[in-house]
């Protein structure tokens, strides 16, 4: 849904594909359900443009046609008339229908303002800058969906469900997710300073970010030890599927014997795209994923699958950043082609959007149906349980402590109860892990700062700051239980 990425699972139809490479509609547009839609859009938009003309202090005479808008007519003729100054049309409009939408408490359907939905299209099918991570409305607050590989945000140490308070001093409480996009968004080589919360914590925290361009490239590979690749896809765009293809057989071709699609802390994005790599791993007419409507009636999509199932075993990493598409993948995988799934329960987005586009730019994008598991589950909102569960060390989940601000002997914060806990987790000793910077605690920072050599001040500031978190990511990365299991799990595959 987007920080930045406002991509929900949509599919272009084919033959527009030319025609609207900045629109990418990520199921098909079903004529006889759009066509209502449209209908419905249009003969609104018709009347209430009707308005706008003529003597602003006086009411044109209208066609009623639609009873159940009558009250809406009705409001409108009356601010038009006997509000005390002259209304802005336009913005009345917008509000009519960003209420028609907050009424639904979705928070994957939403209204994008021209800007916006610049911003939108803008975000799918290409590089952006910004601090890169997704988010989406809950619960009439923004929340982290999950950080893009490499960016800003996730060398920050964000992660999947903070929830961001506030944008350079402004609440987010009451906006759209595309609203709050706007305001993190901006120029590379620009600070945006974020209020966020995390789960588990009573405080907020705040983080400095500095913006950067977010590229592209969506699929990572790597030839692990014992010929066994890890590729990682961190979302799903226009070309995810080809990279996937060529990087497999750049793996292949280093004699790959088994692999590891690791689909953590992917927001989803394209659904032809997770099409496509779902293909790649089963076989040819099983079932991806089904399509419900709200009469009942659903759509099978089966495997376009042409070279069979893989000869090598492969394994799914998944985690609680796994949302909407990246699911559809794993749950297809594991129901249809048997390959089991390591990690933890993945995010729960079972729905499928797509935009309607009106001619001054702005757009609806909505709820247009579920999509099921190839056994017929919905895991909105519950999520896909791996075959093995296997959560990271608590170190990997500490919030994020911010280079500009000090903190030294005598004082108490959550940042310093983060700093004692990531101390502690790279083999220093810096005494009861309680949030108060005592001397044990300076004495750990001293000793920290003396290894890394940086000037021993014993407080956590500037350098060292960024130096400590910089460990803790290292120690992550070099120490991945969720990964070791994965291969774990392929050699087994591989001893059969």
């Amino acid at each position: 849904m987007e920080e930045e990425r406002q991509q929900e699972d949509q599919q272009e139809q084919p033959e527009q594909k030319q025609e609207n490479q900045s629109r990418y509609i990520r199921i098909k547009k079903f004529p006889f359900f759009m066509g209502i839609f449209l209908l419905i859009f249009l003969t609104a938009g018709i009347t209430l443009l009707a308005l706008t003309f003529g003597d602003e202090k006086q009411v044109q005479p209208i066609s009623r046609e639609r009873q159940e808008f009558e009250k809406l007519y009705s409001t409108y003729d009356t601010l038009n008339k006997d509000y005390y100054t002259d209304i802005d049309q336009d913005k009345i409009i917008d509000g009519a229908i960003k209420g028609m939408i907050t009424s639904l408490d979705d928070p994957y359907t939403d209204y994008m303002d021209e800007k916006q939905a610049e911003s939108f299209h803008e975000n799918i099918s290409s590089s952006f800058e910004g601090i890169g991570a997704e988010v989406q409305q809950k619960d009439n607050q923004i929340t982290i969906v999950s950080p893009i590989k490499g960016s800003p945000a996730e060398r920050a140490g964000l992660k999947p469900r903070d929830v961001v308070l506030s944008v350079d001093g402004k609440s987010l409480e009451g906006m759209s997710a595309n609203e709050a996009v706007l305001l993190i968004r901006g120029k590379k080589g620009t600070k945006v300073n974020l209020s966020v919360l995390r789960e588990g914590n009573t405080q907020p925290i705040k983080v400095s970010i500095t913006r950067d361009t977010i590229p592209i490239e969506t699929v990572y590979a790597k030839m692990l030890k014992d010929k066994i690749a890890r590729i990682q896809v961190t979302s799903f765009s226009e070309r995810t599927g080809s990279e996937l293809e060529k990087s497999m057989k750049e793996m292949q071709a280093q004699g790959m014997k088994g692999m590891v699609l690791d689909l953590r802390q992917n927001p989803g994005g394209l659904l032809d795209q997770a099409m496509k790599i779902a293909s790649l791993f089963v076989p040819k007419d099983e079932v991806v994923f089904q399509v419900e409507y709200r009469n009942g009636k659903k759509e099978i999509a089966k495997s376009q699958n042409t070279g069979g199932k893989p000869e090598f075993p492969v394994v799914v990493l998944v985690d609680e950043g796994s949302a909407s598409a990246s699911e559809i993948v794993a749950a297809a995988l594991s129901e249809s082609a048997g390959i089991p799934l390591v990690g933890v329960k993945t995010y729960g987005k079972g729905t499928v959007q797509t935009t309607e586009e009106f001619k001054d730019g702005s757009n609806v994008k909505f709820t247009m149906a579920k999509w099921l598991t190839p056994e017929g589950n919905w895991i909105h909102k519950k999520g896909i349980k791996p075959n093995v569960e296997v959560k990271l060390p608590e170190y990997a989940n500490l919030p994020f402590i911010s280079p500009d601000k000090k903190l030294s002997i005598n004082n108490s914060s959550e940042e310093i109860k983060a700093g004692e806990q990531m101390l502690a987790a790279l083999g220093y000793k810096p005494g009861t892990v309680d949030g108060f910077f005592d001397k044990n605690l300076q004495t750990a920072v001293k000793q920290f700062q003396k290894d890394a050599k940086l000037q021993q001040t014993g407080a956590i500031e500037g350098k060292t700051t960024i130096a400590l978190m910089d460990k803790i990511r290292t120690k992550i990365q070099n120490n991945d239980v969720q990964l070791n299991k994965a291969v774990e799990t392929v050699k087994k595959e591989l001893a059969k």
